[in-house]
């Protein structure tokens, strides 16, 4: 099987990085220990203690390239040596000020430059309340008429999303816009489709993130694709499953409403191959941007542009995570597929909420975590260490 190529996979990784690895995973196997860390780490955060004598050598080494544009661009240069391209993020996300959305911006602008350096550094993205707060999204959602300062507050968000727009058109990048909660995502989408019809005339500049464990995003995808039909302009799609599990259920059970996202893994999942199919067969106004560590439905893409004479290196990009889907992203390189990484970067303290966040999504994703641990065993007795 093609991914289970654990030489090509860990090519990049020393005996001791893999003992490490095997280290990390065996912890966020553990669901208790990643609470009982996430609200160590958050305690530390508050009393303005040092995290990084605990999460430098191990998560932060793991799930991040770097604390600076120049640890990053060091490893986008090895993941391009092997066919790899990346997409480099800066992943604070303390975010309680206009000054510091201002700075997040700043930080985003920045990013953009990185791909003056490497050409493998075609995709910038951003998370949308890293240029917003969300509770200017909430209430534009709801529909409610916004005061004077929220309105400010507002065109201030659409100016930042443009800003980024105009960096990306300008340098010849794509940006993707990260999904967020359901209860701000309908503002973000209004915003974001805006952008597309502007900036996605010709060529795919602005990609949305479409989250398939909600319900209704098959019946969003098929709204857009005709929105695109009619506006005669092109559609960007990030595919993801969907981030917010635990969020989505609190609320909709503290609130007393239906979750907007699915029960069961297996009708996410049915979700989200229906609407890769939907795309691949729409590929003319669609480019997808596949960001998944699920085997079965790369293989199903996999299959259908094999069936469908689609070439490697059209309009159809692999994504995983730093730190994780290897087995993925280097094997599907070496058949010059387009295979991307996904680079969060930062100084440590910064970046401790995404790396929470990330744990604690792990021990949410049944299999996934256990298929890194059998990976990393295998090649660790083909490399026969200890």
């Amino acid at each position: 099987m093609l991914f289970d190529n654990t030489e090509k996979a860990y090519s990049l990784k020393s005996n001791s990085d893999l003992n490490k690895s095997l280290m990390i995973f065996k912890l966020m196997a553990n669901k208790n220990l990643v609470k009982l860390g996430s609200i160590f780490a958050n305690i530390l955060i508050k009393l303005n203690l040092s995290v990084n004598f605990i999460f430098k050598e191990t998560v932060f080494k793991q799930f991040c390239a770097g604390v600076d544009k120049k640890d990053t661009l060091q490893v986008v240069e090895k993941l391009s040596k092997n066919n790899i391209c990346s997409y480099v993020h800066y992943a604070s996300e303390n975010i309680v000020t206009e000054k510091d959305l201002d700075l997040s911006l700043k930080k985003t602008l920045s990013t953009f430059d990185f791909s003056k350096l490497n050409k493998s550094l075609s995709f910038v993205v951003f998370k949308p309340t890293s240029l917003g707060f969300s509770k200017i999204f909430e209430k534009d959602n709801l529909k409610k008429t916004l005061n004077e300062n929220e309105t400010i507050s507002f065109n201030k968000i659409k100016s930042r999303f443009i800003s980024c727009c105009e960096k990306a058109k300008s340098l010849k990048v794509k940006l993707l816009i990260d999904a967020e909660e359901s209860w701000i995502q309908d503002s973000i989408d209004s915003l974001t489709e805006s952008l597309m019809e502007k900036y996605n005339q010709k060529d795919v500049i602005v990609y949305t993130t479409v989250q398939m464990y909600r319900k209704d995003r098959f019946d969003y995808l098929n709204y857009l694709y005709n929105k695109a039909l009619k506006g005669n302009f092109k559609v960007g799609i990030k595919l993801v499953r969907g981030a917010y599990i635990e969020k989505e259920n609190n609320r909709s059970n503290l609130l007393g409403y239906d979750s907007p996202i699915f029960s069961s893994k297996k009708e996410t999942d049915e979700s989200f191959d229906l609407a890769v199919d939907y795309i691949l067969n729409r590929l003319e106004r669609i480019s997808l941007f596949i960001a998944t560590h699920n085997e079965k439905s790369i293989y199903n893409v996999l299959e259908f542009m094999k069936k469908n004479l689609i070439s490697n290196n059209s309009e159809v990009w692999f994504s995983q995570l730093y730190g994780m889907g290897d087995n993925i992203t280097f094997n599907l390189a070496n058949l010059n597929y387009n295979a991307v990484k996904y680079l969060p970067y930062g100084p440590i303290k910064e970046v401790i909420p995404y790396l929470i966040r990330r744990a604690e999504e792990n021990t949410f994703v049944t299999g996934q975590t256990s298929r890194e641990l059998e990976l990393i065993k295998k090649e660790k007795k083909r490399r026969k260490v200890i």
